[in-house]
């Protein structure tokens, strides 16, 4: 790492307000690591992080220590401690689960969502049609799709948990979105997801939500076998 590479200023002023210094050192590398900036494989000195955010290595330890209990950091006997990079198991690893809560988020879904939230789900499954063929949109619109429907799952250990594997999903990369044809697929998928949940159909909304996750998979490997 580099402090040319991580420039932007790291606190807004409201936040070294109202939240303590340790917190915020823990976000703001979380935050870069999720958006892409701290990119796996990339080595994490206490020292550079220090620097770039202005604080004391003390709260960069500690931040490490949460993040390396997180799973989105990892101790490299070669190269110490570094931003986790997953392997092909790791990441068949996590779509399994993936399949297995989005699932369930789906089946509860139709069992608990109020009408209000599936409206919002099938206005939001709507936007995906016209945004047209901008992937970095449709990434957008496709988390605020998924987020809603873990909501509306109405379970808070399951939010939890989805939540915390949405934090290793980011390692993956970029959006599977890009590939040709995939966003259309993927548009459809979303759709089969609403229509079952609209129609109160929990076994319905269960195996499209499984569907729509083994085609991500099915993209995602494309994405890593390219990357080779």
């Amino acid at each position: 790492m580099t402090s040319e590479r991580l420039a932007n200023p790291p606190f807004r002023q409201a936040e070294k307000a109202s939240v303590p210094r340790g917190e915020l050192v823990y976000r703001q590398i979380r935050d870069a690591i999720q958006s892409g900036e701290l990119t796996p494989g990339t080595r994490m000195r206490e020292v550079e992080l220090a620097q770039w955010l202005g604080t004391s290595r003390t709260p960069v330890r500690e931040a490490l220590g949460r993040l390396l209990n997180d799973g989105l950091v990892a101790n490299d006997p070669g190269r110490g401690m570094i931003v986790t990079e997953l392997d092909h198991q790791m990441v068949d690893e996590l779509y399994v689960m993936r399949e297995v809560l989005e699932g369930t988020a789906a089946g509860l879904a139709a069992r608990n969502a109020t009408d209000t939230e599936i409206t919002m789900l099938r206005r939001i499954a709507e936007k995906d049609r016209e945004i047209g063929p901008d992937s970095a949109a449709l990434s957008t619109n496709n988390k605020l799709f998924h987020d809603t429907l873990y909501l509306s799952a109405h379970n808070r250990y399951l939010l939890k948990t989805l939540s915390t594997l949405r934090e290793s999903m980011a390692l993956l990369g970029q959006t599977t979105l890009a590939l040709p044809g995939r966003s259309d697929t993927a548009i459809d998928e979303h759709e089969e997801i609403v229509s079952a949940i609209e129609h109160r159909d929990p076994a319905a909304a269960e195996s499209a939500a499984r569907s729509h996750i083994r085609a991500a998979y099915r993209a995602r490997m494309q994405v890593l076998f390219e990357k080779k």
